[in-house]
């Protein structure tokens, strides 16, 4: 499965069926259970056997930013809200794809030359944008595309510049593909049990359903974070840095991580000469947000790709932080296998 395969699905959260169907086809044949439970979550197990070792849940989100169509016009345009957070400032101009049937459109708003000097100052909200599908009135709108359609951006998969990637999606697409890589490569003696979550992006929904079935003795949570090194930008405010490995994260919004498996993945990235980097803000938050407060608990790290522009039509990363995400995450297995890495005590 290629990263290029992943972020052309279209998984606006509540809505992640085509990215499941193709994830659950490419993991069948790697586990030993699959399963989609009641709110969506795809739930891949693969047991080794030794009940000595911690049960590990890996998790990665399958669903991606996008917008739901409320109504229509009387001249044939659809009215949207944002589904997760997707700043409207990035959104005028970008073409779109609505509905099962793709629909092509175009989010717009009112034309720079027609706006009144506050007009420019203001950020234009949700309701001063419309997605036109070329639809001249409303009963032709609703019928293309009626209440309740799902609609993504329509970006497509570019690599350039310095082993740079530009598309939708990268978060968490690069999570899910990580995690598809442990399955194909890593051999973990213990029980292994890997949650492709849905609605992470709305308040990670499927990741509280998820953890409460697993009820691992430990998680490693799968992202594509914020990546802020622009410009003039102080270092302490960048977040993280494209190239420079993989992010370690010790707080965000919605966890912070337990020292002891948080220094047990530093130390196997410092082993192994696996190119690391600490996410250096508090901004965001992730499935591991919910999973350590699931059950008695579960310690949790997050290991993330920096994505500029994240939660656009063209965020990007740079490959060699996939690649080291992916390795790490592969090393912690194997590493793991050996020293659990919570022997120390938690913290």
């Amino acid at each position: 499965m290629l990263l290029k395969e992943l972020t052309a699905l279209r998984g606006v959260s509540g809505n992640e069926g085509a990215v499941r169907d193709a994830l659950r086809e490419a993991i069948t044949p790697l586990c030993d259970e699959v399963l989609v439970d009641t709110i969506g979550n795809l739930i891949a197990t693969r047991d080794g056997g030794d009940a000595s070792k911690p049960h590990i849940m890996l998790a990665a989100h399958m669903d991606e930013v996008g917008f739901i169509v409320m109504s229509a016009t009387d001249t044939g345009l659809l009215r949207i809200q944002p589904v997760g957070g997707v700043d409207p400032r990035v959104v005028i101009s970008k073409r779109v794809l609505v509905g099962p049937s793709a629909v092509q459109g175009v989010i717009g708003a009112k034309a720079i030359h027609l706006q009144s000097p506050s007009d420019m100052d203001t950020v234009l909200r949700y309701d001063s944008i419309y997605v036109d599908v070329g639809a001249t009135t409303q009963a032709k709108a609703e019928e293309l595309c009626p209440p309740g359609s799902f609609v993504t951006f329509d970006s497509p998969y570019v690599e350039f510049g310095d082993r740079r990637v530009k598309a939708k999606a990268l978060d968490d697409r690069v999570g899910c593909l990580a995690m598809v890589y442990a399955l194909q490569t890593a051999r973990y003696p213990g029980k292994l049990t890997c949650a492709f979550t849905v609605q992470e992006e709305v308040g990670l929904r499927g990741a509280v359903i998820a953890a409460y079935r697993i009820a691992p003795d430990l998680a490693l949570v799968l992202e594509g974070t914020t990546c802020n090194d622009l410009g003039d930008v102080p270092p302490h405010l960048q977040v993280t840095r494209q190239g420079k490995g993989v992010a370690i994260s010790l707080m965000d919004r919605s966890a912070i991580a337990n020292t002891t498996l948080l220094n047990a993945v530093r130390s196997v990235a410092e082993t192994h000469g696996i190119p690391w980097q600490y996410k250096q803000y508090v901004a965001g938050g992730t499935d591991a947000g919910a999973i350590h407060k699931s059950g008695r608990g579960v310690p949790c790290a997050v290991m993330a790709v920096p994505c500029r522009y994240i939660h656009s039509a063209a965020s990007t990363a740079h490959l060699d932080d996939i690649a080291a995400q992916q390795a790490l995450l592969v090393a912690c297995l194997e590493d793991f296998a050996v020293k659990n890495p919570l022997s120390k005590g938690d913290s």
